[in-house]
């Protein structure tokens, strides 16, 4: 079984080496290697926000129905809080650069297949439906891998810069790549965009085939049925109280957060009387709020109370939703405005989740570990869309708003009360 460099000395002549944030000797040319791998995936992330909103947009202008969307996001996540766990398994099991090449790829085919079916004029809801399983399918074992590689890749204390690089990247593909894929659905068609996320998904290959990624094996890991390597996953993160905690706070966060990515242009398009560019620029507004939030963690470094800046997070979210629901239908300018002050805090969620974790779990348990972050969060917002759904068509968008934002308030309020959660703070 792979020892954790994190409680094995070191020998003497190596002391001096850099070691990465899992205690294994760091490349001198890391930062190239990190360049290389998050150039093809920004390349990757941008093409499959334009696809992905062109797809958001297809079905809106379609049906108009907040069930549909409800439905369509649920399809998009479900499979990753399924088969992430699994995901993490293999990730423990296997060259982790070796499966996030197969999931970019597959990711990459899917979205050629897809657009050459528009193109034939075999556009549809079930069509989109299948891409949206699928691409999920190919995240669930990519996110784990990718996750569960970072800690060997970088210094401790550039690991949570490189957490939230994955969220400012995000910000700046959500800024333009909404307004992108919009263009291109509406001059070039709907094809154009999905042929655009196949170029995107080959510059990930490309990125990944450049760059050099340890991987840790654990051997035990191969002997084991599944139930044992997710026993062995979840003992990882249960040993430390304040982490689980904290983990099962976030996930509550998520099933009430996650909604509002479904709703956000239905409000636009039903509240607001907006078109697909008003949306875009809603997206655009929340990208900028990303942007700036990340940027602000990555300057910063977060600072020692990462769970506590959490929970700060939590109360700023909820108070912007909050707002939006009291908006009249001219409020679309306060709608922007709220929209970007809210995504600020949102990058405060992951990247210090993810390396509280990463420093809590074991290197060769952390592929396992990172499949049931990804599980637990990929679970959450399809349950609080499904349910989101729901409560909209019953009590109106503007409404759903203003509940889904007081209760985010109210978790922020108390995800920082338990000593166990604070404890991760004082580590």
């Amino acid at each position: 079984m792979a020892e954790n460099p994190r409680t094995v000395p070191q020998p003497p002549s190596t002391s001096d080496a850099p070691l990465s944030a899992a205690g294994l000797p760091l490349a001198k040319n890391w930062l190239a290697i990190i360049a290389f791998i998050w150039a093809g995936q920004a390349a990757s992330m941008i093409t499959s926000f334009a696809a992905g909103y062109a797809v958001v947009w297809y079905v809106t202008e379609s049906t108009g129905s907040a069930l549909v969307l409800a439905f369509m996001n649920i399809a998009a996540m479900l499979p990753i809080g399924l088969l992430s766990p699994f995901g993490g398994i293999v990730a423990d099991k296997h060259n982790r650069k070796l499966i996030m090449i197969a999931a970019d790829g597959a990711v990459g085919v899917i979205s050629l297949t897809a657009g050459l079916l528009i193109l034939a004029g075999d556009v549809s809801i079930p069509l989109l439906l299948a891409v949206c399983v699928a691409r999920a399918v190919g995240q669930a074992f990519h996110t784990p891998a990718m996750m569960a590689a970072m800690p060997m890749l970088v210094p401790d204390k550039h690991l949570l810069r490189i957490n939230t690089l994955d969220q400012l990247l995000a910000a700046v593909a959500s800024i333009g790549a909404p307004a992108f894929g919009i263009f291109l659905y509406t001059t070039l068609g709907f094809s154009s965009v999905m042929f655009l996320d196949f170029a995107g998904a080959c510059i990930a290959v490309a990125g990944l085939l450049l760059a050099k990624v340890p991987t840790v094996i654990d051997p035990s890991a191969e002997r084991q049925h599944v139930l044992a390597n997710l026993r062995d996953g979840w003992r990882a993160v249960a040993k430390t109280r304040g982490l689980l905690l904290l983990i099962g706070g976030v996930t509550v966060g998520m099933m009430i957060f996650g909604p509002l990515s479904a709703m956000c242009p239905l409000m636009t398009y039903n509240h607001f009387g907006g078109n697909g560019y008003d949306a875009s620029i809603g997206e655009a507004a929340f990208g900028v709020g990303m942007l700036v939030g990340s940027g602000i963690l990555m300057a910063w470094g977060g600072g020692r109370r990462l769970a506590g800046l959490i929970a700060v997070a939590a109360v700023i979210v909820g108070a912007c939703t909050a707002v939006c629901g009291f908006l009249p239908p001219d409020g679309f300018p306060v709608f922007v405005l709220m929209m970007g002050t809210m995504a600020v805090a949102c990058a405060w969620f992951n990247g210090p989740l993810l390396t509280l974790t990463q420093r809590h779990v074991p290197d060769e348990k952390m592929g396992r570990a990172m499949g049931l972050l990804t599980a637990a969060m990929g679970l959450a917002t399809p349950v609080g869309v499904a349910i989101g759904g729901v409560l909209a068509e019953q009590i109106g968008i503007a409404p759903f708003f203003l509940v889904d934002g007081l209760a985010c308030l109210a978790l922020g309020l108390v995800l920082y009360l338990p000593r166990s959660v604070r404890a991760l703070d004082e580590a």
